[in-house]
């Protein structure tokens, strides 16, 4: 067998349809799983359009080697292909979004368009009499332009609703360029243009692949999104009290020179009773940010609890003074509340837990002192 063959012949096509159901394999398995686990019905949309899309290609393979042509298998094809190509394509919406009923009538709406214009098929036949290679071409028009349609509305409607809409909207292109390369070998070179031909071979295997790609992606997204979780606060978004702890026993094991500054928000609890949960929320959240953007470059900030934030200085460089007193001024100048700052230093000796004490015993002894000022811990 010659290279030419694998690139142009009969056998690159047969080749091509391999390996886009190997790659349809993978994204079934993913599907699956990620249905198992998470039981939403856009990963089940997915993995039904998948099916559909293997049933395709095992159908195409299968007439290809057995020399069957028909009308009527070309005809079952082509509406294989364009249900196909609007449930995959309602399937990546849904796994972003939850389906309404009007998201539903639109896919679902766009499968009984699919099936009012393939009357065209069947009515050709009788309008027209000329050779029957032209028959044929006339009888798929209808719905090989319609693929274009789907195509477009596609590429302009999903997009703003998904994350991943440079890597979908590329994957749409090639599928648009493969269409219009079968179209243009069918319908002006009757199939024997060979580039075209091994662009008709090429370009599927790589829109399954951008597809895969997308599916692999939003796996990633959801494993980042679930770890994300597990280590930060949900009102905050700072790091949760767990995490923070685990990060300081990393660094005092290595004897690591670090400060832990502990603040407490004044008068928290009178704030929440006298203006709401509400405003209470809002303020944490605004703290928060002042203590994330403060531990940015220099080491990571933490919800220790209630109102209770903490920050763990790495560079060994930062002038704690100075950098608990900017924390506590920015909190009084950019927000409604004060608070109580108290700092601590690791010494050899020393645990996580005591180090973490220290700052909070100093924190309280700015508290019982004045509330609103920082102290070290001595």
């Amino acid at each position: 067998m010659k290279v030419v063959d694998l690139l142009f012949g009969e056998m690159a096509s047969i080749l091509s349809n391999i390996i886009v159901l190997v790659i349809l394999a993978l994204m079934v398995v993913v599907s699956i799983r990620l249905f198992l686990d998470r039981r939403k019905k856009g990963y089940l949309s997915m993995t039904i359009s998948l099916l559909i899309v293997s049933i395709t290609y095992v159908l195409q393979l299968y007439l290809k080697l057995s020399a069957i042509d028909t009308s009527l298998t070309a005809y079952i094809l082509l509406m294989l292909k364009i249900i196909s190509f609007i449930l995959v394509n309602m399937g990546i919406y849904q796994l972003y979004n939850r389906t309404k009923r009007r998201q539903y009538v639109f896919f679902y709406g766009l499968i009984i368009m699919g099936f009012v214009v393939s009357i065209v098929h069947f009515y050709v036949p009788q309008l027209y009499s000329g050779p029957n290679q032209q028959v044929r071409l006339l009888q798929d028009i209808g719905l090989e332009l319609y693929v274009f349609v789907l195509i477009f509305l596609c590429f302009y409607m999903i997009p703003p609703f998904i994350a991943q809409q440079i890597k979908y909207q590329l994957a749409l292109t090639v599928y648009f360029f493969m269409q219009a390369a079968h179209l243009i070998n069918a319908y002006m070179y009757n199939n024997s243009q060979l580039w075209f031909s091994l662009a008709d071979n090429i370009l599927p295997i790589i829109y399954y692949f951008l597809l895969f790609m997308l599916l692999f992606d939003r796996v990633v997204e959801l494993m980042q999104a679930i770890y994300n979780s597990s280590i930060t606060d949900g009102l905050t978004r700072l790091f949760n009290r767990k995490f923070f702890y685990n990060r300081v026993t990393q660094y005092v094991q290595r004897h690591l020179p670090i400060y832990i500054l502990f603040s407490d928000i004044d008068n928290f609890k009178k704030l929440n009773d006298t203006q709401g949960h509400q405003m209470g929320d809002d303020v944490l959240k605004q703290v928060a940010q002042i203590m994330k953007d403060e531990a940015e470059e220099c080491g990571i900030a933490g919800r220790y609890g209630g109102e209770e934030m903490v920050i763990m200085v790495t560079d060994p460089s930062v002038k704690m003074d100075a950098f608990a007193e900017r924390v506590r001024m920015r909190i009084e100048t950019e927000t409604i509340v004060t608070a109580s700052i108290g700092y601590s230093k690791y010494k050899n000796g020393l645990s996580a837990e005591e180090l973490i004490k220290q700052a909070d015993e100093a924190m309280y002894k700015a508290k019982t002192s004045g509330k609103n000022r920082v102290v070290k811990y001595a």
